[in-house]
C-alpha cells in the first residue's frame, strides 16, 4: 500500500514569486508548513507551524484554501507521496528563518532546479493561474 504524508502548506506570493524554505542540511526548497497535531484544525496547525518556522503570525481570518497537490516525497521510497493542502494567508511580523529552517527565498519558474517535487507541482499550478512568473 502506498504511503501518503499529509501536510499543510502556506503559499505566500510577493512580486510574482512565492515563498519557499530550506531545512538545515537539505538542498531543496519546499513550501513552509507541516503536519497537524491531534485535534488541530488546518488553520490552527498552519498558524502554529508558520510561527515556529518563520516567526510570523498568520491572520486567521485571511486564510483561504488554495488547492491540494500531490507528488513523490523527496528522499523517500518510491510510492511515498506527499500531499500538500495549501492555503493563502496574510501575515504580521517580519519573515525570519527559525527552528529547522536554514534559508527562506522567494522563487519563481527560474528556480525549478532547487525545488522539491511537491514544490514544483505547486509552482506549475501557480504559473498556470498566472499568480507567479
Amino acid at each position: 500500500m502506498d504511503k501518503i504524508i499529509d501536510k499543510l502548506a502556506w503559499i505566500s506570493i510577493r512580486d510574482g514569486k512565492f515563498l519557499a524554505v530550506r531545512s538545515k542540511g537539505k538542498e531543496l526548497f519546499y513550501l513552509p508548513g507541516g503536519k497537524r497535531e491531534q485535534g488541530e484544525s488546518d488553520e490552527q496547525a498552519l498558524v502554529r507551524e508558520i510561527k515556529e518556522e518563520l516567526s510570523v503570525d498568520l491572520e486567521l481570518d485571511s486564510i483561504k484554501y488554495a488547492g491540494t497537490y500531490s507528488a513523490q516525497a523527496d528522499g523517500k521510497a518510491s510510492g511515498v507521496t506527499v500531499q500538500l493542502t495549501c492555503y493563502f494567508a496574510d501575515f504580521n511580523g517580519d519573515l525570519a528563518a527559525d527552528a529547522e529552517i536554514e534559508e527562506l527565498r522567494f522563487i519563481d519558474s527560474q528556480d525549478k532546479a532547487v525545488c522539491s517535487l511537491a514544490a514544483l507541482v505547486v509552482l506549475d499550478s501557480l504559473v498556470e493561474q498566472q499568480l507567479i512568473n
